[in-house]
């Protein structure tokens, strides 16, 4: 059975691994969370899980989600999410999902909505080099030529300013080094995308044939 949680990141920090060498790690407060919906081909043309995650308080409950909740008997939740699985049939509705369902070595691919940065110019956005900043120069930060004269047209993917940051990102094959079931928490090497309390879809990793 596809292992999936929902989380969020709680922070970093660094531990000692087995050669007494300092390991950053991430913690992820993970679980426990709810099977709200099973997804089958013959009823919805693909095969997925919805999993819920996250304690709301009742003035927030809108009443759609009050009535999704109440018609699958589970308690409001403040996160949904599909993960398409290949097996739906070992789901059930209102099934408890906590942070046990994975161990200290398994490999997982977590993805999160990376910090917004707002309005930013070609080099903090693309990296690209700045001008020449001697005297005379008129371009010290600015975006260079935006194309050719003949196609008289921009190209696809040409740098240029705008928003930064703020898009779904997936870091894959991150392992997990602590599994901490009473408090709900997993220690992943390495960073993860989004800032703190930010929400986190935890999968196990694609397996390429």
């Amino acid at each position: 059975m596809p292992k999936a949680l929902l989380g969020k990141k709680l922070g970093m920090t660094q531990m000692f691994n087995a050669e007494g060498k300092i390991v950053p790690v991430t913690v992820i407060g993970a679980g426990p969370c709810v099977v709200a919906q099973v997804k089958t081909m013959e009823k919805d043309g693909y095969q997925a899980v919805q999993i819920g995650f996250g304690d709301i308080k009742p003035v927030n409950v809108k009443k759609p989600l009050a009535g999704h909740c109440k018609a699958v008997g589970i308690s409001p939740v403040r996160w949904f999410k599909e993960v398409r699985v290949a097996d739906p049939e070992s789901y059930q509705s209102g099934q408890s999902l906590a942070v046990d369902i994975f161990t200290v070595g398994d490999m997982i691919d977590i993805s999160g909505t990376s910090k917004g940065k707002g309005f930013a110019g070609t080099i903090k956005r693309w990296n690209d080099s700045r001008g020449p900043m001697s005297h005379g120069s008129k371009c010290h930060r600015r975006p260079a030529t935006t194309g050719a004269k003949g196609p008289a047209r921009v190209f696809k993917g040409k740098h240029s300013p705008g928003r930064m940051g703020g898009e779904k990102v997936t870091v894959q094959n991150l392992e997990i080094v602590r599994v901490d079931a009473e408090r709900n928490l997993l220690l992943v090497k390495g960073a993860v995308p989004g800032p703190k309390n930010g929400l986190l879809v935890i999968k196990s990793a694609c397996k390429l044939a």
